[in-house]
């Protein structure tokens, strides 16, 4: 998914001080455009905490009735030195990138596209659906590969099975469930869980790893704090346990948690970078490369940063402009 901003913030994502005790971040509204936008509730980035591990970006959506938003049609894009995850719970959406790699996300199933030193891809809703709704998660790769290849990777992790809950851990490790899926980013975590109407589950965890807990279909209690329905609770390092509540009915979270990154990146629109003028060639290379803007003749004999792309697609999107000012970045 892409940043539908036309004139997103310039930001500097840190490692933030952990917060005393459980903070409550609350979503703000982002339209991905068009006559009947389909509309997400963002999480991740914010100014009051932009980092969860190496988790930057977390966009929650529907549950949408397709014929009313229109659905998901967010055309070809592209993305720099981060990894995408899209975890659906209703609808399907039909994935198409540069690197060759066509995949259909359906519920229960992670889609890991992992962008390296740059791809581009679509997500178009498939004809057949009638409702969306899901979760769009990114996380930054740390420098060690960050210019890596770009990969897809197609996962369906099986339930686990607990007292007043059910997980299904898509990346990481929770509960004696590992995931094989190889993110290039060490210690991360990803799991969807259900918990029983009323249930009090406890997540043994561990103590180096920062958490965040996203209420996706109704309110829900992380450590003694209310979390209201779409917010996120993040939790920082130091606890070797977190304790859910349900209320009266059936709810579902999704859990995110990492080792702190340790290092200072840059994001705009669906570019990660180090610095300014890092993301500032980002953008040139793939306003070129896609013909928005003339080629430069310092590119000749270069190879593509973004790769080729079959015909017959829509039109692919062109990058917003640049900020007026100077991205300083801070300690």
């Amino acid at each position: 998914m892409t940043n539908p901003e036309p004139r997103p913030a310039e930001g500097v994502l840190g490692d933030q001080p952990p917060a005393a005790g459980t903070e409550v971040l609350e979503p703000r509204l982002v339209p991905l455009g068009g006559l009947r936008a389909m509309t997400v509730h963002r999480t991740l980035p914010q100014r009051q905490r932009s980092l969860v591990g190496a988790w930057c970006f977390l966009d929650h959506y529907g549950p949408d009735d397709v014929a009313a938003t229109g659905g998901m049609q967010v055309a070809r894009h592209p993305h720099t030195g981060l990894a995408t995850v899209s975890w659906l719970f209703s609808g399907r959406i039909e994935h198409l990138d540069s690197g060759g790699n066509a995949a259909t996300v359906q519920p229960g199933e992670l889609n890991l596209m992992i962008a390296g030193r740059g791809i581009t891809h679509q997500e178009l809703s498939d004809r057949g659906t009638s409702t969306l709704h899901g979760v769009q998660l990114w996380y930054a790769l740390p420098e060690a590969t960050r210019f890596s290849e770009n990969g897809f990777v197609h996962h369906v992790p099986e339930p686990v099975h607990r007292p007043g809950l059910t997980a299904r851990v898509f990346i990481g490790a929770l509960l004696g469930s590992v995931s094989p899926v190889e993110t290039r980013t060490p210690d991360l975590l990803g799991a969807e869980l259900l918990l029983e109407a009323g249930a009090t589950v406890r997540l043994p965890v561990r103590a180096d790893v920062e958490h965040a807990v996203l209420a996706e279909d109704r309110d829900v209690t992380v450590d003694g704090t209310p979390v209201a329905h779409r917010s996120l609770a993040y939790v920082p390092p130091g606890t070797q346990e977190l304790v859910l509540t349900a209320g009266e009915e059936r709810t579902r979270v999704v859990l995110l948690g990492g080792v702190p990154l340790g290092e200072q990146v840059v994001m705009w629109w669906n570019f990660v970078g180090r610095d300014h003028d890092e993301v500032v060639e980002y953008r040139r290379r793939y306003q070129a490369e896609l013909g928005f803007e003339p080629a430069d003749p310092r590119d000749a004999g270069k190879p593509a940063l973004f790769g080729d792309f079959p015909p017959g697609q829509p039109a692919p999107l062109p990058a917003p402009p640049l900020p007026g000012s100077r991205l300083v970045p801070r300690g």
